[in-house]
């Protein structure tokens, strides 16, 4: 199991090459990949792709390349020979023309002159570089995957506590369900005793209005459901497959038996044990965003 947030670096080294690939990853609905690469590497973007898409499920992945050579340089000078032979012939002409001036051109002078020396980038092997793309990318995904990893297993210990919580308040709220309808019966009886004082009470019609308000406020099924729910839960943390997009549907069940145990009941102390419940659900959910 892996968190979605973590953070991959690799280094590659080549001949004089040296290229190093640095990944940081946040959550995400599904793989979303941004490059912020020189250039010189757009034509490699498939490849940066397609061997992430491999390695990860889920995530924004943010990838950076920096590309350096380590030993000769990358750039060559190049001597424009026929301009520069255009300015010897030139000084020349002006020799001649203004003795009386000293004529010290020379070498140096020629290659500062205007255009005679230029630089070069030299032409990188595009093979040897979508090898090397590929190659850094795979390590870098690797040191991703070990910190992604690593964060998911203590998330994998903060869910588990969490849903031990959930069992524990869904132990107390199946203990209270009785009371409920014990409260109603006695609440009721007493408001129809002080309000027809001197009427005798009819208990049957009391017994079955207790028994349409305790069919009408019965949370059996959600409480055996949401049991269900947390053994499914365990069960799924213990994969080491993606897990993500199983617990947030499952966290959605969650809710939607809680919120039904929150309508159905008129008892405070069911309430108040259904809003921890939904409150310990609600922080769940939140760490499951988390997770691949």
């Amino acid at each position: 199991m892996k968190s979605m947030t973590g953070y991959g670096k690799a280094a590659v080294t080549r001949d004089n090459r040296e290229l190093t690939v640095e990944l940081k990853s946040v959550n995400h609905r599904f793989l979303d990949i941004s490059t912020k690469i020189p250039r010189a590497f757009i034509s490699c973007e498939d490849v940066i792709r397609n061997t992430l898409a491999e390695c990860l499920s889920r995530g924004h992945i943010d990838v950076f390349i920096n590309y350096a050579l380590v030993g000769e340089s990358d750039k060559r000078v190049v001597v424009d020979m026929a301009l520069a032979k255009e300015y010897v012939e030139a000084a020349h002409r002006l020799s001649s023309a203004f003795p009386e001036l000293n004529h010290d051109f020379n070498v140096n002078a020629l290659m500062r002159s205007g255009e005679v020396l230029s630089l070069e980038q030299t032409e990188e092997d595009a093979d040897v570089l979508r090898e090397m793309v590929q190659e850094a990318v795979v390590k870098a995904a690797d040191n991703l995957n070990a910190m992604r990893e690593a964060e998911g297993n203590r998330l994998r210990i903060d869910l588990l506590a969490k849903i031990d919580n959930v069992e524990r308040l869904l132990g107390k709220a199946a203990q209270c369900a009785p009371e409920v309808v014990a409260d109603y019966r006695d609440k009721l009886r007493a408001r129809i005793t002080e309000a027809l004082a001197d009427v005798r009470l009819d208990e049957a019609k009391l017994v079955n209005e207790v028994c349409f308000f305790a069919d009408k406020s019965c949370i059996d099924e959600e409480i055996t459901r949401l049991y269900g729910h947390i053994a499914h839960a365990r069960e799924i943390l213990s994969s080491e497959e993606p897990v993500g997009r199983k617990l947030d549907f499952l966290v959605q069940e969650f809710n939607r038996e809680t919120n039904t145990i929150c309508s159905k009941s008129s008892y405070l102390e069911l309430t108040n044990i259904a809003l921890e419940m939904k409150n310990e659900i609600e922080k769940i959910r939140e760490q499951v965003q988390n997770l691949e």
